[in-house]
């Protein structure tokens, strides 16, 4: 999943960056209001992880001003400020969740992966097509309850068909959602890591095309008989 961190506090913010990054998710970090206004209105994010005192604007302003222009992307907010008024004051602005510095990540990580849950309410904690299972708890694919090591962009592509089971994407919309800004490849390297993933896949027994290719169009998860 795409995530942005808006933090000014670079200890902090390397330190979620790194462990969003190990639990697979494609993370992007600015360390001021106004920069994490510019990159919310122009990215494509499933969930935002917004630093309450910021310079140039504040979390609580962002906050209202995404809600204003119609952006509904769970908000964490994350304060190191624990009175009453002030968990009020974010939840009102529109924040979704509210966590108090300092926290450990492992509850951090369960709390997104709840926002994230919350976002599509037909999508189960455990993603399943047919004997395949992801489980986004532990970073776990198994295959008829067999392991399958996968890349963290292979397991990235993965989770995205399975959360968005029904819809065609092209490579450059999977570049958009599943590649940070500053480390933006071109389309060749969507082709490279779908046929990576695809080629474990089938080593594992599933379906060669269980990735499949819309032509002219992109790719998608392909449909279960009786889904």
């Amino acid at each position: 999943m795409r995530l942005l961190i808006v933090e000014d506090d670079e200890r902090i913010a390397d330190a979620l960056l790194e462990d969003l990054t190990d639990q697979h998710h494609t993370v992007d970090v600015v360390y001021d209001g106004r920069d994490g206004w510019d990159y919310a209105a122009t990215g494509c994010y499933d969930l935002i992880l917004l630093d309450l005192m910021l310079p140039q604007m504040d979390g609580i302003e962002l906050c209202q001003r995404l809600r204003r222009a119609g952006d509904q992307t769970p908000i964490l907010m994350l304060t190191a400020r624990d009175t009453i008024s002030d968990r009020v004051l974010g939840l009102d602005a529109g924040a979704d969740d509210y966590l108090v510095k300092p926290f450990h990540l492992q509850e951090l990580a369960a709390r997104v992966r709840a926002l994230l849950r919350r976002g599509d309410l037909s999508t189960p904690p455990i993603l399943c097509w047919a004997e395949l299972r992801l489980d986004p708890s532990c970073c776990e694919v198994t295959y008829r309850q067999q392991p399958i090591e996968l890349s963290p962009k292979e397991y990235s592509l993965l989770e995205f068909f399975l959360r968005h089971s029904r819809q065609v994407f092209s490579r450059g919309q999977l570049l958009e959602r599943l590649w940070a800004f500053d480390n933006m490849p071109d389309e060749s390297t969507v082709k490279v890591h779908v046929q990576s993933l695809r080629q474990k896949l089938s080593a594992a027994g599933a379906p060669k095309d269980l990735i499949e290719t819309v032509y002219g169009l992109g790719y998608r998860l392909k449909q279960l008989e009786n889904a």
